[in-house]
Protein backbone atom coordinates (compact mmCIF):
# COMPACT_ATOMS: atom_id res chain seq x y z
CA UNK A 1 0.00 0.00 0.00
CA UNK A 2 1.28 3.84 -0.68
CA UNK A 3 -0.07 6.29 1.51
CA UNK A 4 -1.14 10.04 1.15
CA UNK A 5 -1.76 12.56 3.79
CA UNK A 6 -3.43 15.43 3.27
CA UNK A 7 -5.06 18.39 4.83
CA UNK A 8 -8.91 19.03 5.02
CA UNK A 9 -11.64 21.97 4.45
CA UNK A 10 -14.58 19.63 4.77
CA UNK A 11 -16.59 19.05 8.10
CA UNK A 12 -14.48 18.57 11.19
CA UNK A 13 -15.51 15.42 13.05
CA UNK A 14 -16.26 15.56 16.77
CA UNK A 15 -14.76 14.00 19.11
CA UNK A 16 -15.72 13.24 23.10
CA UNK A 17 -12.95 11.18 25.90
CA UNK A 18 -10.43 8.33 24.97
CA UNK A 19 -12.86 6.07 26.38
CA UNK A 20 -15.16 6.22 23.38
CA UNK A 21 -14.02 5.15 19.75
CA UNK A 22 -12.76 8.41 18.09
CA UNK A 23 -15.43 8.39 15.35
CA UNK A 24 -17.87 8.29 17.87
CA UNK A 25 -17.36 11.60 19.45
CA UNK A 26 -19.62 14.07 18.92
CA UNK A 27 -19.04 16.47 21.30
CA UNK A 28 -17.06 19.08 20.22
CA UNK A 29 -15.48 22.35 21.83
CA UNK A 30 -15.05 24.97 19.12
CA UNK A 31 -13.22 28.68 19.97
CA UNK A 32 -13.32 30.58 17.25
CA UNK A 33 -11.25 34.06 16.70
CA UNK A 34 -11.91 36.68 14.25
CA UNK A 35 -9.67 39.38 13.37
CA UNK A 36 -7.92 42.04 10.92
CA UNK A 37 -4.51 41.00 9.15
CA UNK A 38 -3.64 44.48 9.95
CA UNK A 39 -3.78 47.43 12.61
CA UNK A 40 -3.46 50.92 12.97
CA UNK A 41 -0.91 52.49 15.18
CA UNK A 42 -2.31 55.37 17.89
CA UNK A 43 -0.39 58.50 18.44
CA UNK A 44 -0.66 60.14 21.94
CA UNK A 45 -3.79 60.57 23.51
CA UNK A 46 -5.45 59.09 20.72
CA UNK A 47 -6.26 56.04 20.38
CA UNK A 48 -7.62 54.35 16.85
CA UNK A 49 -9.48 51.12 18.20
CA UNK A 50 -9.30 47.87 16.21
CA UNK A 51 -11.50 47.90 13.19
CA UNK A 52 -13.47 45.42 12.88
CA UNK A 53 -12.86 44.43 16.50
CA UNK A 54 -11.49 41.22 17.01
CA UNK A 55 -14.27 38.35 17.82
CA UNK A 56 -14.79 35.43 19.27
CA UNK A 57 -17.63 32.47 19.12
CA UNK A 58 -17.70 29.90 20.84
CA UNK A 59 -19.65 26.77 19.35
CA UNK A 60 -20.17 23.13 19.73
CA UNK A 61 -22.38 20.88 21.92
CA UNK A 62 -19.50 19.44 23.91
CA UNK A 63 -19.47 22.87 26.07
CA UNK A 64 -23.28 21.94 27.21
CA UNK A 65 -21.75 18.13 27.97
CA UNK A 66 -19.01 20.32 30.03
CA UNK A 67 -21.87 22.51 31.91
CA UNK A 68 -24.18 19.03 32.70
CA UNK A 69 -20.70 17.41 34.04
CA UNK A 70 -20.91 20.25 36.67
CA UNK A 71 -24.40 20.47 37.25
CA UNK A 72 -24.39 17.00 38.22
CA UNK A 73 -21.38 17.10 40.17
CA UNK A 74 -22.98 20.20 42.26
CA UNK A 75 -21.85 23.03 41.06
CA UNK A 76 -23.87 25.90 40.78
CA UNK A 77 -25.00 28.08 37.71
CA UNK A 78 -22.25 30.61 37.91
CA UNK A 79 -19.61 27.85 37.86
CA UNK A 80 -19.89 26.60 34.05
CA UNK A 81 -20.65 30.20 32.94
CA UNK A 82 -17.43 31.14 30.26
CA UNK A 83 -16.17 34.47 30.85
CA UNK A 84 -13.23 35.74 28.93
CA UNK A 85 -10.55 37.98 28.57
CA UNK A 86 -8.38 39.58 25.62
CA UNK A 87 -5.35 41.48 24.93
CA UNK A 88 -2.39 42.25 23.33
CA UNK A 89 0.56 39.19 23.83
CA UNK A 90 3.03 41.61 25.05
CA UNK A 91 4.44 40.44 28.36
CA UNK A 92 3.85 43.81 29.79
CA UNK A 93 0.16 43.38 29.53
CA UNK A 94 -2.06 43.82 32.62
CA UNK A 95 -5.34 43.16 33.87
CA UNK A 96 -6.08 46.51 32.96
CA UNK A 97 -5.12 46.25 29.77
CA UNK A 98 -7.26 43.40 28.80
CA UNK A 99 -10.94 43.75 27.23
CA UNK A 100 -13.40 41.31 29.49
CA UNK A 101 -15.63 39.76 27.11
CA UNK A 102 -19.26 39.75 27.41
CA UNK A 103 -20.63 36.77 25.75
CA UNK A 104 -23.97 36.74 24.25
CA UNK A 105 -26.31 33.86 23.60
CA UNK A 106 -26.96 33.61 19.53
CA UNK A 107 -30.23 32.17 17.86
CA UNK A 108 -27.81 28.82 16.78
CA UNK A 109 -26.45 27.92 19.90
CA UNK A 110 -23.62 29.51 19.60
CA UNK A 111 -22.13 32.26 22.05
CA UNK A 112 -20.81 35.53 20.78
CA UNK A 113 -18.44 38.63 21.67
CA UNK A 114 -16.25 40.67 20.59
CA UNK A 115 -13.39 43.44 22.03
CA UNK A 116 -14.59 46.89 21.05
CA UNK A 117 -11.86 49.25 22.78
CA UNK A 118 -8.35 46.91 21.66
CA UNK A 119 -5.89 49.42 20.13
CA UNK A 120 -1.80 49.79 20.18
CA UNK A 121 -0.06 52.40 21.33
CA UNK A 122 3.37 53.82 19.93
CA UNK A 123 5.12 53.36 23.10
CA UNK A 124 4.64 49.30 21.42
CA UNK A 125 7.51 49.53 18.63
CA UNK A 126 6.77 46.12 17.40
CA UNK A 127 6.07 45.60 13.79
CA UNK A 128 3.51 42.41 14.49
CA UNK A 129 1.63 40.87 17.48
CA UNK A 130 -0.46 38.63 18.45
CA UNK A 131 -4.59 38.60 20.33
CA UNK A 132 -4.27 36.64 23.32
CA UNK A 133 -7.50 34.91 24.52
CA UNK A 134 -7.91 33.63 28.25
CA UNK A 135 -11.13 31.37 28.86
CA UNK A 136 -12.33 30.76 32.23
CA UNK A 137 -15.31 29.24 34.05
CA UNK A 138 -16.97 31.02 36.62
CA UNK A 139 -15.07 29.17 39.01
CA UNK A 140 -12.02 31.09 38.25
CA UNK A 141 -10.93 27.76 36.45
CA UNK A 142 -8.74 28.48 33.44
CA UNK A 143 -9.95 26.72 29.87
CA UNK A 144 -7.16 27.57 28.32
CA UNK A 145 -4.91 30.82 26.44
CA UNK A 146 -5.38 30.65 22.40
CA UNK A 147 -3.61 33.07 20.42
CA UNK A 148 -4.57 34.39 17.09
CA UNK A 149 -3.07 35.07 13.95
CA UNK A 150 0.16 37.26 13.50
CA UNK A 151 -1.36 40.86 13.00
CA UNK A 152 0.85 43.60 11.22
CA UNK A 153 0.77 46.89 12.23
CA UNK A 154 0.50 50.24 9.99
CA UNK A 155 0.67 53.55 10.73
CA UNK A 156 -2.02 54.55 8.04
CA UNK A 157 -3.59 53.02 4.87
CA UNK A 158 -0.96 53.49 2.12
CA UNK A 159 -2.12 55.44 -0.64
CA UNK A 160 0.82 54.52 -3.06
CA UNK A 161 0.89 51.86 -5.73
CA UNK A 162 1.25 48.76 -4.00
CA UNK A 163 3.77 46.55 -5.59
CA UNK A 164 5.72 43.05 -4.94
CA UNK A 165 7.93 44.48 -2.02
CA UNK A 166 4.51 44.92 0.25
CA UNK A 167 2.26 42.21 -1.17
CA UNK A 168 1.57 41.16 2.58
CA UNK A 169 -0.67 44.53 2.08
CA UNK A 170 -2.24 43.54 -1.12
CA UNK A 171 -5.78 41.87 -1.07
CA UNK A 172 -5.39 38.33 -2.79
CA UNK A 173 -7.89 36.67 -4.41
CA UNK A 174 -9.25 34.12 -2.53
CA UNK A 175 -8.18 35.54 0.71
CA UNK A 176 -10.81 36.74 3.47
CA UNK A 177 -11.76 40.34 3.68
CA UNK A 178 -14.36 42.02 6.38
CA UNK A 179 -16.02 45.32 4.61
CA UNK A 180 -17.21 48.19 7.14
CA UNK A 181 -18.40 51.79 6.38
CA UNK A 182 -17.92 54.97 8.49
CA UNK A 183 -19.76 58.03 8.14
CA UNK A 184 -17.36 61.54 8.55
CA UNK A 185 -14.82 58.70 10.44
CA UNK A 186 -16.88 58.62 13.67
CA UNK A 187 -16.31 55.32 15.38
CA UNK A 188 -20.29 54.94 16.43
CA UNK A 189 -21.47 55.29 12.96
CA UNK A 190 -19.99 52.18 11.75
CA UNK A 191 -21.62 49.46 10.34
CA UNK A 192 -20.26 46.17 9.42
CA UNK A 193 -21.54 44.09 5.87
CA UNK A 194 -22.57 41.19 7.71
CA UNK A 195 -24.75 38.15 6.98
CA UNK A 196 -28.00 37.06 9.36
CA UNK A 197 -30.35 34.08 8.24
CA UNK A 198 -29.30 34.42 4.92
CA UNK A 199 -29.58 37.76 4.39
CA UNK A 200 -27.07 40.42 3.74
CA UNK A 201 -27.25 43.62 6.19
CA UNK A 202 -25.41 46.32 7.91
CA UNK A 203 -24.64 45.37 11.69
CA UNK A 204 -23.52 47.76 14.24
CA UNK A 205 -21.36 45.37 16.04
CA UNK A 206 -21.50 41.61 14.26
CA UNK A 207 -19.10 41.77 11.20
CA UNK A 208 -18.64 38.31 8.23
CA UNK A 209 -15.42 37.01 7.05
CA UNK A 210 -16.07 37.38 3.00
CA UNK A 211 -13.91 35.44 0.45
CA UNK A 212 -13.41 37.65 -2.36
CA UNK A 213 -12.58 35.90 -5.44
CA UNK A 214 -11.31 37.07 -8.79
CA UNK A 215 -14.10 36.35 -11.73
CA UNK A 216 -12.63 36.14 -15.24
CA UNK A 217 -15.14 35.49 -17.08
CA UNK A 218 -18.59 33.52 -18.26
CA UNK A 219 -18.43 30.02 -19.52
CA UNK A 220 -20.43 29.59 -22.61
CA UNK A 221 -21.98 26.07 -22.13
CA UNK A 222 -22.72 26.68 -18.72
CA UNK A 223 -22.98 30.25 -17.71
CA UNK A 224 -21.08 29.71 -15.08
CA UNK A 225 -18.16 32.03 -13.64
CA UNK A 226 -14.07 30.96 -14.00
CA UNK A 227 -12.56 32.15 -10.85
CA UNK A 228 -8.41 32.68 -10.82
CA UNK A 229 -6.16 33.71 -8.68
CA UNK A 230 -3.93 36.71 -8.56
CA UNK A 231 -3.66 39.91 -6.48
CA UNK A 232 -7.29 42.05 -6.99
CA UNK A 233 -6.77 45.35 -9.01
CA UNK A 234 -9.77 47.97 -9.39
CA UNK A 235 -11.37 47.64 -12.49
CA UNK A 236 -11.76 43.43 -11.70
CA UNK A 237 -14.94 41.28 -11.42
CA UNK A 238 -14.55 40.29 -7.83
CA UNK A 239 -17.35 37.62 -5.92
CA UNK A 240 -18.03 37.89 -2.11
CA UNK A 241 -18.97 34.74 -0.20
CA UNK A 242 -19.72 34.43 3.02
CA UNK A 243 -17.17 32.19 4.83
CA UNK A 244 -19.84 30.51 7.01
CA UNK A 245 -23.19 30.09 4.93
CA UNK A 246 -22.11 30.29 1.62
CA UNK A 247 -24.22 33.07 0.73
CA UNK A 248 -22.45 35.40 -1.86
CA UNK A 249 -23.48 38.57 -3.62
CA UNK A 250 -23.08 38.93 -7.54
CA UNK A 251 -20.15 39.51 -9.30
CA UNK A 252 -18.92 43.11 -9.24
CA UNK A 253 -16.42 45.59 -10.27
CA UNK A 254 -14.20 47.16 -7.63
CA UNK A 255 -13.19 50.52 -8.18
CA UNK A 256 -11.52 52.66 -6.17
CA UNK A 257 -12.89 55.59 -4.01
CA UNK A 258 -11.38 59.55 -3.85
CA UNK A 259 -13.44 62.21 -2.63
CA UNK A 260 -16.82 60.34 -2.88
CA UNK A 261 -16.31 59.59 -6.50
CA UNK A 262 -15.77 55.66 -8.03
CA UNK A 263 -12.10 56.32 -9.92
CA UNK A 264 -13.29 54.01 -13.48
CA UNK A 265 -9.68 54.72 -14.84
CA UNK A 266 -7.50 52.88 -12.56
CA UNK A 267 -6.24 49.28 -12.32
CA UNK A 268 -3.23 49.56 -9.34
CA UNK A 269 -3.59 46.51 -6.61
CA UNK A 270 -6.48 46.67 -3.50
CA UNK A 271 -4.43 47.55 -0.33
CA UNK A 272 -5.50 47.45 3.00
CA UNK A 273 -7.91 49.88 4.29
CA UNK A 274 -8.62 51.22 1.01
CA UNK A 275 -11.76 52.91 0.56
CA UNK A 276 -13.66 51.33 -2.37
CA UNK A 277 -17.07 50.86 -3.85
CA UNK A 278 -18.75 47.80 -5.87
CA UNK A 279 -20.20 48.19 -8.54
CA UNK A 280 -22.96 45.76 -10.30
CA UNK A 281 -21.44 44.38 -13.64
CA UNK A 282 -25.03 43.35 -14.68
CA UNK A 283 -26.11 47.13 -13.97
CA UNK A 284 -23.15 49.60 -14.29
CA UNK A 285 -25.13 52.24 -12.54
CA UNK A 286 -25.85 50.12 -9.83
CA UNK A 287 -23.53 50.08 -6.48
CA UNK A 288 -23.69 47.85 -3.36
CA UNK A 289 -24.50 50.66 -0.84
CA UNK A 290 -26.04 50.90 2.71
CA UNK A 291 -29.30 52.34 3.91
CA UNK A 292 -29.69 52.58 7.50
CA UNK A 293 -28.88 48.62 8.40
CA UNK A 294 -30.62 47.06 4.95
CA UNK A 295 -28.26 46.51 2.07
CA UNK A 296 -29.22 47.92 -1.06
CA UNK A 297 -28.18 49.06 -4.82
CA UNK A 298 -27.80 52.66 -5.66
CA UNK A 299 -28.40 54.10 -8.69
CA UNK A 300 -24.89 56.34 -8.87
CA UNK A 301 -24.95 58.94 -11.56
CA UNK A 302 -22.30 60.23 -13.60
CA UNK A 303 -19.87 62.96 -13.21
CA UNK A 304 -20.94 65.40 -15.91
CA UNK A 305 -17.32 66.69 -15.84
CA UNK A 306 -14.84 63.66 -15.91
CA UNK A 307 -16.80 60.62 -17.37
CA UNK A 308 -13.89 58.29 -15.70
CA UNK A 309 -15.58 59.49 -12.48
CA UNK A 310 -18.93 58.19 -10.48
CA UNK A 311 -20.55 60.62 -7.79
CA UNK A 312 -21.57 58.35 -4.50
CA UNK A 313 -23.48 58.77 -1.82
CA UNK A 314 -21.90 57.93 1.76
CA UNK A 315 -23.64 54.11 1.79
CA UNK A 316 -21.27 53.25 -1.38
CA UNK A 317 -17.94 54.14 0.16
CA UNK A 318 -16.85 51.03 2.02
CA UNK A 319 -13.35 50.44 3.90
CA UNK A 320 -11.64 47.16 2.96
CA UNK A 321 -9.98 44.72 5.45
CA UNK A 322 -8.20 41.32 5.03
CA UNK A 323 -9.19 38.84 7.91
CA UNK A 324 -8.18 36.31 9.53
CA UNK A 325 -9.62 33.35 11.16
CA UNK A 326 -8.13 30.59 13.83
CA UNK A 327 -10.08 27.69 15.11
CA UNK A 328 -9.33 25.08 18.40
CA UNK A 329 -11.25 22.02 18.91
CA UNK A 330 -11.00 19.85 21.68
CA UNK A 331 -12.98 18.20 24.24
CA UNK A 332 -12.34 17.91 27.53
CA UNK A 333 -13.82 15.23 28.58
CA UNK A 334 -15.25 14.77 32.38
CA UNK A 335 -11.64 13.61 33.60
CA UNK A 336 -9.52 16.87 32.37
CA UNK A 337 -12.18 19.42 32.69
CA UNK A 338 -9.30 20.71 35.56
CA UNK A 339 -6.67 20.77 33.51
CA UNK A 340 -6.11 24.02 31.00
CA UNK A 341 -5.93 22.51 27.06
CA UNK A 342 -3.21 24.77 26.29
CA UNK A 343 -0.72 24.84 25.05
CA UNK A 344 -2.97 23.66 22.17
CA UNK A 345 -0.72 21.22 19.73
CA UNK A 346 -0.50 22.66 16.21
CA UNK A 347 -0.13 20.12 13.19
CA UNK A 348 2.02 22.59 10.22
CA UNK A 349 3.49 19.33 8.38
CA UNK A 350 2.98 15.53 7.42
CA UNK A 351 6.13 13.24 6.30
CA UNK A 352 5.97 9.49 5.58
CA UNK A 353 9.15 7.36 5.28
CA UNK A 354 8.82 4.14 4.50
CA UNK A 355 6.17 2.47 2.65
CA UNK A 356 3.58 -0.75 2.69
CA UNK A 357 3.46 -2.77 5.94
CA UNK A 358 6.76 -1.06 7.61
CA UNK A 359 5.80 2.97 7.15
CA UNK A 360 6.39 5.89 9.85
CA UNK A 361 4.54 9.19 9.96
CA UNK A 362 6.83 12.20 11.49
CA UNK A 363 4.66 14.82 12.06
CA UNK A 364 5.66 18.36 12.50
CA UNK A 365 4.32 21.57 14.08
CA UNK A 366 4.40 22.83 17.69
CA UNK A 367 3.55 22.61 21.18
CA UNK A 368 3.94 19.28 21.35
CA UNK A 369 4.51 17.07 24.59
CA UNK A 370 5.32 13.37 25.80
CA UNK A 371 1.87 13.37 26.95
CA UNK A 372 0.65 13.02 23.29
CA UNK A 373 -0.23 10.20 21.40
CA UNK A 374 -1.27 10.25 17.44
CA UNK A 375 -4.60 9.11 16.70
CA UNK A 376 -5.55 7.45 12.97
CA UNK A 377 -9.34 7.47 12.81
CA UNK A 378 -10.18 4.81 15.89
CA UNK A 379 -6.79 2.98 16.17
CA UNK A 380 -3.92 4.57 18.55
CA UNK A 381 -0.32 4.50 16.87
CA UNK A 382 2.60 3.80 18.66
CA UNK A 383 4.11 7.31 19.15
CA UNK A 384 7.66 8.61 20.64
CA UNK A 385 8.03 12.38 21.05
CA UNK A 386 10.89 13.64 19.70
CA UNK A 387 10.79 17.14 20.61
CA UNK A 388 8.00 20.18 20.83
CA UNK A 389 8.18 20.26 17.39
CA UNK A 390 8.14 16.61 15.69
CA UNK A 391 6.36 13.64 16.94
CA UNK A 392 7.27 10.17 14.75
CA UNK A 393 4.50 6.92 15.04
CA UNK A 394 4.60 4.21 13.50
CA UNK A 395 1.62 4.20 10.49
CA UNK A 396 -1.02 1.45 11.61
CA UNK A 397 -1.87 -1.48 9.49
CA UNK A 398 -4.64 -1.21 6.73
CA UNK A 399 -6.27 -4.14 8.10
CA UNK A 400 -7.30 -1.86 11.36
CA UNK A 401 -9.75 -0.51 9.19
CA UNK A 402 -11.36 -2.65 6.57
CA UNK A 403 -11.63 -6.72 6.22
CA UNK A 404 -9.80 -8.41 3.59
CA UNK A 405 -7.12 -5.91 3.01
CA UNK A 406 -5.19 -7.80 0.90
CA UNK A 407 -7.66 -7.69 -1.81
CA UNK A 408 -8.26 -3.58 -0.63
CA UNK A 409 -9.63 -1.94 -4.21
CA UNK A 410 -10.74 1.19 -2.85
CA UNK A 411 -9.11 4.23 -1.39
CA UNK A 412 -9.31 4.82 2.55
CA UNK A 413 -9.32 7.71 4.15
CA UNK A 414 -8.92 7.85 7.89
CA UNK A 415 -9.07 11.31 10.24
CA UNK A 416 -5.66 12.36 12.62
CA UNK A 417 -6.07 13.37 15.63
CA UNK A 418 -3.92 13.97 18.83
CA UNK A 419 -4.89 12.80 22.26
CA UNK A 420 -3.57 13.34 25.38
CA UNK A 421 -2.99 11.14 28.16
CA UNK A 422 -5.84 12.47 30.42
CA UNK A 423 -8.31 12.08 27.24
CA UNK A 424 -8.41 15.43 26.03
CA UNK A 425 -9.04 15.31 22.22
CA UNK A 426 -7.58 17.71 20.04
CA UNK A 427 -8.72 17.73 16.70
CA UNK A 428 -6.56 18.29 13.31
CA UNK A 429 -7.56 19.08 9.76
CA UNK A 430 -5.30 16.39 8.41
CA UNK A 431 -6.01 12.60 7.31
CA UNK A 432 -4.23 9.85 6.47
CA UNK A 433 -5.06 8.00 2.98
CA UNK A 434 -4.28 4.37 2.13
CA UNK A 435 -4.28 3.70 -1.42
CA UNK A 436 -4.31 -0.06 -3.21
CA UNK A 437 -1.50 -1.40 -5.25
CA UNK A 438 -2.31 -1.70 -8.72
CA UNK A 439 -2.64 -5.49 -8.57
CA UNK A 440 -4.50 -8.17 -8.96
CA UNK A 441 -6.41 -9.63 -5.91
CA UNK A 442 -4.58 -13.10 -4.82
CA UNK A 443 -7.82 -15.56 -6.35
CA UNK A 444 -7.65 -13.89 -9.80
CA UNK A 445 -4.12 -14.26 -9.81
CA UNK A 446 -4.27 -18.48 -8.70
CA UNK A 447 -7.12 -18.55 -11.18
CA UNK A 448 -4.82 -17.49 -14.03
CA UNK A 449 -2.55 -19.72 -13.28
CA UNK A 450 -4.55 -22.85 -14.04
CA UNK A 451 -6.75 -22.71 -10.51
CA UNK A 452 -6.24 -23.59 -6.99
CA UNK A 453 -5.71 -26.11 -4.72
CA UNK A 454 -8.67 -27.95 -2.87
CA UNK A 455 -8.33 -26.65 0.81
CA UNK A 456 -6.23 -23.70 -0.20
CA UNK A 457 -8.51 -20.96 1.26
CA UNK A 458 -8.55 -22.12 4.83
CA UNK A 459 -4.77 -21.99 3.89
CA UNK A 460 -4.38 -19.15 2.21
CA UNK A 461 -6.33 -17.13 5.57
CA UNK A 462 -3.63 -19.20 7.53
CA UNK A 463 -0.90 -17.80 5.30
CA UNK A 464 -2.40 -14.68 5.80
CA UNK A 465 -2.63 -14.28 9.03
CA UNK A 466 0.71 -14.84 9.59
CA UNK A 467 2.42 -12.76 7.38
CA UNK A 468 -0.05 -9.82 9.17
CA UNK A 469 1.45 -10.79 12.53
CA UNK A 470 5.05 -10.60 10.75
CA UNK A 471 4.78 -7.67 9.32
CA UNK A 472 3.07 -6.06 12.83
CA UNK A 473 5.79 -7.34 14.86
CA UNK A 474 8.22 -6.27 12.42
CA UNK A 475 7.00 -2.73 12.06
CA UNK A 476 7.23 -3.00 16.25
CA UNK A 477 10.82 -4.05 16.20
CA UNK A 478 11.60 -1.69 14.22
CA UNK A 479 10.49 1.31 15.73
CA UNK A 480 11.75 -0.14 19.15
CA UNK A 481 14.89 0.06 17.77
CA UNK A 482 15.03 3.56 16.47
CA UNK A 483 13.73 4.95 19.66
CA UNK A 484 16.70 3.13 21.44
CA UNK A 485 19.32 4.64 19.16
Amino acid sequence: LSHVVSQLNAPPLHFTTVHTTVSECIFAQIVTILHAKVAQKSYGNEKRFFCPPPCVYISGRGWRVMQDHLKEAGYGDSVYRLCGYMCLDSSSQSQADSFKLIFDQQPNSRMFACAKSLFISDQDKRKHFCLLLRLFLGNRQEVGSFQSRMIKVISKPSQKRQSMKNADLCISSCSRVALFNRLRSQTVSTRYLSVDRGAFIASARQWTAFTITLVEDRRADQGDFVLSEGFVCYGCVVQLVCTESGVSLPPMVIRKVNKQHAILDVDEPVSQLHKCAFQFRDNPYAYLCLSNDTIIQHQAPSSGRDPSRVVLNDGSCWTIIGVEAVEFTFNQGLACIQTPVTPFPLITGLEVSGGGHVATLEIQGENFSPHLKVWFGNSEAETMFKSPKSLLCVVPDVSVFTDGWRCLRRIITVPLSLIRLDGLIYRTSFSFTYTPELQPAPSIRGAAGGGKREGRTEGGQEDDFLLETIHQEFTRANFHLFMQS
